[in-house]
């Protein structure tokens, strides 16, 4: 992100200390180990930095890449994926404290996003209902009868539409269940309608407006769906 006409400000989710930001020069040296082309969304990196706990804005010493993104790159459908996927993490993953677990989920899912051939459209659909486990919000599956209604603001499925107005009907509540059963190794198996795929994303972003505080639209989303039109 710009920050005035000398840095810019990245933002990444590290494996030591959660979510950081660093101050990094726009005009690079000869001299310079911090690379502004190795910045692009999802990029795994190495980093030697230098944090101060008296600051908000840290300094990277030298960068450069854990393992190459050879498709997503490359690749328009999972370009865009990598850009809106990014986005949704840069809005919801906050803390600032480490979390093996979700630092591994994040790494081993940018890996099957670059290896996957097939079921690529509904990474994004996997990615975003996993994440949710490691905010403690993930749905109660284990009340799912065919006719149930789900609730997004309680996060189970139900026998009857509840009072408030955040549910899902009787057909969303059918794909959502099937959404629920999906995983990388499985997304390939499943197929949405165009119509399906842009409601059903809609409404798990829904849910985590529901349960994640300040989360707002995502941008990237129209860019996205427009892709897959």
């Amino acid at each position: 992100m710009p920050y005035n006409d000398k840095y810019v400000i990245v933002h990444a989710y590290t494996e030591i200390s959660g979510r950081m930001s660093y101050l990094v020069a726009r005009a690079r040296s000869r001299k310079s180990k911090v690379s502004h082309a190795l910045f692009m969304p999802l990029s795994v990196l190495e980093m030697e930095v230098d944090h101060s706990h008296n600051r908000d804005l840290q300094r990277i010493k030298e960068t450069r890449i854990s393992f190459p993104l050879n498709n997503i790159a490359f690749h328009p459908v999972k370009n865009v994926i990598a850009l809106f996927t990014s986005e949704v993490i840069y809005r919801s993953v906050r803390t600032k404290e480490a979390d093996p677990k979700l630092f591994g989920f994040l790494h081993d899912s940018i890996r099957w996003l670059d290896i996957s051939e097939e079921g690529v459209a509904n990474f994004h659909l996997v990615f975003l209902i996993h994440l949710v486990r490691y905010f403690g919000v993930f749905p109660n599956v284990d009340n799912y009868h065919p006719g149930y209604f789900f609730d997004l603001l309680n996060g189970v499925f139900a026998s009857l539409p509840p009072e408030h107005k955040h549910y899902l009907d009787e057909t969303e509540s059918v794909i959502f269940s099937r959404l629920l059963r999906m995983n990388y190794e499985n997304m390939a198996v499943y197929s949405f309608s165009r119509q399906e795929r842009t409601n059903i994303i809609r409404r798990v972003l829904e849910y985590y407006r529901l349960h994640l505080s300040d989360f707002p639209e995502i941008k990237s989303l129209s860019v996205m769906q427009h892709l897959f039109d």
